[in-house]
């Protein structure tokens, strides 16, 4: 299956942007976190099985690494979307459930109930070189260097050569500046949400980047070109329609 490719402008983002687009959505649009992070999934898995995984899952393995937060939480819905499309999936978590956010919590539970293993970040050390890893450790609420987290991104299949497709920006690496700490995951591909990030056109971000795609959450268009009741400003003054998934300029 092809890919569909977009030759023009895009307009990138920045990382208080970014929050600000997400504030409006459930402000003004009343789009919770919960459809964004499904739409987030969807297009991860997609992306995976189209791009790395030759449109068959049945055997495949994947491992997909999720943090606590919105960007763990679409990780967890790509790794339930990919189950069910026959993948092997295991599933590696920087923390205990309990300290997961609420939206993701969810989803982790829902993978326990379709007997998904999912165990604690600790084991991706020793387990096999899988297919395709899914980084889904940080987004765009990364601070600084990855901290305990550090392990999860350079350990294990992390170091073996397997492709990594990484949600919204790769780990370790600042969406607002393009700094890339260390540890960073090197992504063979990203797929960034909504809009691109800054930092991801950053110099000497693009090596952790690699391609590069767009994915739509269900942003409105006219949220990009009007102002909202949220206090919300317009970014760019025309109605932006994203493409399901494509690679952006």
């Amino acid at each position: 299956m092809q890919l569909p490719t977009y030759r023009g402008d895009v307009p990138y983002l920045t990382t208080s942007q970014m929050i600000k687009v997400d504030r409006a959505m459930l402000e003004d649009f009343k789009i919770d976190l919960v459809r964004t992070m499904e739409n987030a999934g969807r297009n991860l898995a997609h992306l995976a099985r189209v791009r790395f995984l030759e449109g068959d899952l049945r055997g495949r393995r994947v491992a997909v690494l999720a943090g606590p937060g919105g960007n763990g939480g679409g990780a967890l819905v790509c790794a339930r979307r990919l189950h069910n499309y026959g993948a092997l999936v295991s599933v590696f978590v920087t923390g205990p459930g309990e300290g997961f956010a609420p939206v993701p919590a969810q989803q982790m539970d829902i993978l326990h109930r379709m007997r998904v293993p999912v165990v604690p970040a600790a084991g991706v050390a020793g387990a096999n070189t899988p297919d395709l890893i899914i980084d889904g450790v940080i987004g765009h609420s990364l601070r600084g260097a990855p901290g305990p987290r550090r392990a999860t991104l350079s350990g294990g299949p992390m170091s073996r050569g397997a492709p990594i497709l990484s949600l919204d920006v790769p780990s370790g690496v600042d969406t607002a500046t393009g700094a890339v700490f260390d540890p960073a995951v090197r992504a063979t591909a990203t797929m960034t949400l909504a809009l691109p990030k800054e930092g991801l056109r950053a110099p000497g971000a693009g090596d952790q980047v690699g391609e590069l795609y767009l994915a739509d959450i269900s942003v409105p268009p006219s949220l990009y070109a009007e102002p909202g009741p949220s206090g919300w400003e317009p970014i760019c003054g025309e109605r932006h329609h994203p493409a399901e998934l494509r690679p952006a300029s």
